[in-house]
């Protein structure tokens, strides 16, 4: 099934433009919404989950017509937002068929296999009779995975879920992830490119509440071929470097000098040597290219 967005347009009463004339298609898979926060990922997330209405446009979802329908949405959808739910003192197991009555699993031998499955998918289930007032981060996440599961979701939407989560605790969320996301639609919105870069089969940059890039992560890379450049300066040089070159990122080396990332069709200097093309390139440039040209 295939999520099809066309104009679609959300302005808060703030005057905040969140959402500004977007439109997208984005089929089965990984699919990585990038940007920085503030970019309009949150409402665009929220408002392809309903749970806010845009100003215009349409969204639909296979043959749903998201914005007029929005239960059938809901009946296909597991929705993970950026912070969730205070928990009771409840076991995951407990909770998850509580959930999962909710949901109209009222048989309770079907009830009993789904949670099993759930917790095995999310590895949890040598913890399931733990509170899960008392997991940690990364558990909690991969728990908000488990309750999306338990109607077998067609559309899964996570908003930010590795932030605040240890190296570790990442990993093991992610790896969750692409064990659900190979057959149904899952969007994933991240500021952390390298999230996408490990993840998802396609991605769109979004800045402003609109797209700047829609490609694969290899393709987008693949484009910045032999047009990035490195050299090593003095760090009280960086700021006439950054002046004369289109700097994209620029890092400390142990001696205390900087490695700058430079983005130009042809070779800035001499003393500049072509660097492999990163995920982090496309990032960077999408965003200043998007940036306002200052006139004085």
């Amino acid at each position: 099934m295939k999520l099809v967005i066309k104009n679609l347009t959300k302005t808060y009463k703030n005057g905040v433009k969140a959402i500004d004339d977007l439109s997208i298609e984005i089929g089965t898979g990984m699919f990585g919404l990038l940007g920085p926060n503030g970019a309009g990922k949150s409402s665009l997330m929220r408002t392809i989950a309903t749970l806010q209405s845009p100003d215009s446009g349409i969204i639909t979802f296979g043959d749903i017509d998201v914005l007029e329908d929005n239960m059938s949405l809901r009946k296909v959808l597991g929705y993970l937002p950026q912070s969730f739910g205070v928990y009771p003192k409840m076991s995951a197991e407990e909770l998850l068929d509580y959930f999962a009555t909710l949901k109209g699993i009222s048989n309770k031998v079907e009830r009993k296999a789904i949670v099993k499955e759930v917790l095995e998918i999310t590895n949890l289930y040598e913890v399931r009779h733990k509170n899960v007032a008392g997991y940690s981060g990364g558990m909690k996440q991969r728990f908000g995975i488990a309750q999306l599961l338990l109607n077998n979701p067609k559309l899964i939407i996570v908003d930010e879920p590795t932030a605040g989560l240890d190296p570790a605790e990442r990993q093991r969320f992610l790896n969750v992830l692409r064990e659900v996301g190979s057959n149904c639609t899952v969007i994933f919105s991240t500021h952390i490119v390298e999230d996408v870069k490990e993840l998802c089969n396609e991605m769109a940059i979004l800045n402003g509440g609109k797209i700047l890039k829609h490609a694969t992560p290899q393709q987008a890379t693949k484009e910045l071929e032999n047009t990035i450049w490195t050299k090593i300066i003095e760090k009280d040089d960086l700021e006439e470097n950054m002046k004369l070159y289109n700097v994209l990122s620029r890092n400390f080396n142990p001696n205390n000098t900087l490695n700058i990332r430079v983005h130009a069709v042809v070779r800035p200097s001499d003393d500049f040597v072509v660097s492999a093309p990163q995920l982090d390139d496309v990032y960077f440039i999408a965003l200043k290219q998007d940036e306002p040209v200052l006139t004085s």
